[in-house]
């Protein structure tokens, strides 16, 4: 069973427009919106959001939010909540936060793992830099610098936008590792979608930790299939 996912939202349209979005990418999750209060203005609404907690499914169910009440009122709905301990609120940009979530979730990760996925979206780099490398090969591994690295051209007709910026950095976000793609942080959706890198592109990925090989190998599975596009 997957995490839930429930978008509160100072405007109904917002909240429905970024789960149309976001289902687009994550057609398994379950995507509930919350948004303006419950006679159609803006603002939010506690009922809205607990009416959506309710639907969530088994599986745990993270909050995502806009702006400053829409938190509020999220917190006041974890203190309602049947089960609280299986529903946690992300810090994490509404939109970009979301897509990574909600990827993240059709990929079988668990409550925490999408909710480090919503927040990893469109942070800063966790890395802005690392030695030189000596070596450089599809999944070999170098002698200084980078734990692991890999070269990966993009093979999908549309190249680095929104799904697979997504798909990649949902999944690095849950693995231990710091992870740069063409110098960006490869765990920032928004980040990737900046190289703008159409197809024929390659993708030089460094990773740095305990899952830096599993990460460099994540990143070029992705690659090598067209991330399961034309």
């Amino acid at each position: 069973m997957t995490v839930s996912i429930v978008v509160v939202s100072h405007s109904e349209k917002i909240a429905d427009g970024a789960v149309e979005l976001a289902a687009q990418m994550a057609p398994d999750v379950v995507l509930l919106a919350a948004g303006g209060t419950m006679d159609g203005r803006i603002g939010t609404s506690l009922e809205k959001v607990l009416a959506a907690l309710d639907k969530a499914g088994g599986g745990g169910t993270v909050i995502m939010t806009d702006l400053g009440s829409a938190v509020m009122t999220a917190e006041s709905a974890l203190e309602f909540a049947e089960d609280a301990s299986e529903v946690v609120l992300a810090d994490a940009p509404l939109v970009e936060g979301l897509v990574a979530a909600a990827v993240a979730a059709q990929g079988g990760g668990d409550v925490q793992a999408v909710k480090q996925a919503a927040e990893a979206a469109g942070g800063p780099a966790r890395r802005t830099g690392g030695p030189a490398l000596q070596e450089v090969g599809e999944g070999s591994v170098t002698g200084s610098g980078p734990d692991y690295t890999g070269d990966f051209e993009l093979v999908n007709q549309a190249g680095m936008h929104a799904r697979p910026a997504a798909k990649i950095a949902g999944g690095l976000s849950s693995l231990n590792a710091e992870v740069q793609v063409n110098g960006v942080d490869g765990a920032s959706m928004t980040a990737l979608m900046t190289l703008a890198a159409g197809k024929g592109s390659v993708l030089h990925v460094e990773a740095w930790g305990a899952d830096a090989e599993r990460a460099v190998n994540y990143v070029g599975g992705l690659v090598q299939a067209g991330f399961g596009e034309p």
